[in-house]
């Protein structure tokens, strides 16, 4: 059984790694690929599609579709493996990126609807 580690990194109540379940550790992944930016880890300078810069961008159709579209790359391309995107919807508001996402666990075959945001102040 692989052990699913924690995001973000934390400890239990006994000072050991914290782990999870499958869905809120697939949750996590999620997460670490929207919002790192491409270069930010040394070791995987590729990894992540930097979702969070497009917080200050003009809105448009042609933005969110690009969004939308570099959502479903990035996360097919680092998390394919483990999951299948049935659905990308972006809104920025204000200073708001709101994502929600509509995928199916592989292994489970289960369907998971999540809402991730971010708010450009401190980005």
């Amino acid at each position: 059984m692989a052990t699913n580690l924690r995001f973000p990194y934390q400890f239990d109540t006994r000072g050991h790694t914290a782990v999870t379940d499958e869905d809120t550790w697939i949750r996590g992944l999620i997460e670490q690929v929207l919002f790192t930016a491409p270069g930010e880890r040394v070791m995987r300078p590729d990894f992540g599609c930097g979702v969070a810069q497009l917080v200050f961008a003009p809105n448009s159709p042609e933005l969110a579709a690009t969004t939308q579209f570099l959502i479903q790359g990035a996360l097919q391309q680092w998390l394919g493996n483990l999951i299948i995107v049935e659905a990308v919807d972006v809104q920025a508001e204000d200073s708001i990126l709101r994502i929600n996402l509509q995928y199916i666990v592989r292994r489970t075959q289960q369907r998971q609807i999540a809402e991730f945001t971010r708010a450009g102040v401190g980005l």
